[in-house]
This record gives C-alpha cells, sequence and structure tokens, in this order.
C-alpha cells in the first residue's frame, strides 16, 4: 500500500520530468528528451500500480489535478516544439526512396 505521500511524491516526480523535457524541447536537446521520456515512462508505470490503493480527500484531488494539468501543459508545449522537427524528418524520410531510386536506376 502506498502511503498519500509517496503518492504525491510520484506526481511531482512526473511533474518535475515533464518540466526538464519541455526545457530539453526549447533547447533542440532532442537526444536529452528522448533520454528524460524514458524516465517518465517508469515513472507513470509505477503510479498506475500506486493509483488503485490511494483514497484522496477534497484537497488532495485538487492538489492531484493541478499536477496533471501542468504535465499536460508540459506535454502540449513539447509536442508543439517537436511537431515542427517531426515532420522535418518525416519530409526527409518521405523523399529518399525516390531520390536513392533514382540514384540507382538513373531518372527516367
Amino acid at each position: 500500500m502506498t502511503s498519500n505521500a509517496e503518492y504525491f511524491a510520484r506526481y511531482e516526480a512526473i511533474a518535475a520530468i515533464s518540466c526538464r523535457m519541455l526545457t530539453a524541447a526549447r533547447r533542440a536537446l532532442w537526444s536529452d528528451l528522448v533520454h528524460l521520456q524514458e524516465e517518465y515512462r517508469h515513472l507513470v508505470e509505477a503510479l498506475k500500480e500506486a493509483d488503485s490503493d490511494v483514497k484522496l480527500d477534497e484537497a488532495e484531488r485538487l492538489r492531484k489535478y493541478a499536477l496533471i494539468r501542468q504535465i499536460l501543459a508540459d506535454d502540449a508545449a513539447i509536442r508543439d516544439l517537436a511537431n515542427p522537427r517531426m515532420a522535418n524528418l518525416s519530409a526527409l524520410f518521405a523523399g529518399r526512396p525516390t531520390r536513392v531510386l533514382k540514384e540507382l536506376y538513373g531518372a527516367r
């Protein structure tokens, strides 16, 4: 059984990682972001296991929702920063097979 203090410590750890992920995305440190995402996933999995055991009062529910809103806001900002990068990579890979075929077999 997880205490409420441990439960909130997990949420706060996720919020902290989320903030670090946003900082990495803002600085275009994509490899750092990938490593932080792995840490984030582990924390979320641990939280899922604890989530069903915890009973929250109204104040604790409000605290939980505030943390979730912050995490989701960070996630949205990260996606906004990463989407152009992902679009550029998709375009790069999408055009590549045609270019490789042309190089191999000549333009016809």
